[in-house]
């Protein structure tokens, strides 16, 4: 599991390293709505394609490696305690958008600069995805559990639609 406290050291790790990650997944719902609905497996981190040795770096200097790679759409690191981050490398652009490899390589994944934002974790201020970006994300697959939970979080906090 990874828990608040887990991630605020993760986020403050990557601080130290000057590297710019933002929450996303789970995590990045509770951020919004600024509090811990449930229970969380990972952390999902969206992250600067151009920081990756950076941020790779970081994360092995505090003891999580690589167990898992789809680059250059994602890839996983993972520590001995079992807690696992799963980093998604953005190539940003000048007005401040930015793009996600997929599967599918004429169909990446697209950020607006909007989505950008700001929530909190305990309290403390993060960087992570917007209620859209999340929605977006949220779309063209069969939900899981935590899925139909953290849409309804969106709903309720931000009287936003979503697609289940």
């Amino acid at each position: 599991m990874m828990t608040a406290d887990d991630v605020l050291s993760v986020l403050s790790v990557l601080r130290a390293a000057d590297t710019d990650v933002w929450v996303g997944g789970g995590w990045g719902v509770d951020a919004l709505v600024g509090e811990q609905t449930r229970r969380h497996r990972d952390l999902d981190l969206m992250h600067r394609e151009d920081q990756e040795h950076a941020v790779v770096a970081a994360l092995a200097e505090a003891g999580f490696a690589e167990t898992l790679d789809w680059r250059p759409v994602r890839f996983v690191v993972t520590d001995a305690r079992g807690r696992e981050i799963d980093l998604h490398p953005l190539v940003l652009a000048a007005d401040g958008s930015a793009v996600q490899a997929s599967l599918d390589p004429d169909r990446p994944f697209r950020y607006p600069a909007s989505c950008f934002v700001r929530g909190t974790i305990q309290g403390a201020g993060v960087p992570c995805l917007s209620a859209e970006q999340q929605v977006y994300f949220h779309q063209g697959y069969e939900p899981a559990d935590r899925d139909l939970h953290d849409m309804a979080q969106l709903r309720r906090v931000f009287g936003i639609a979503t697609h289940f």
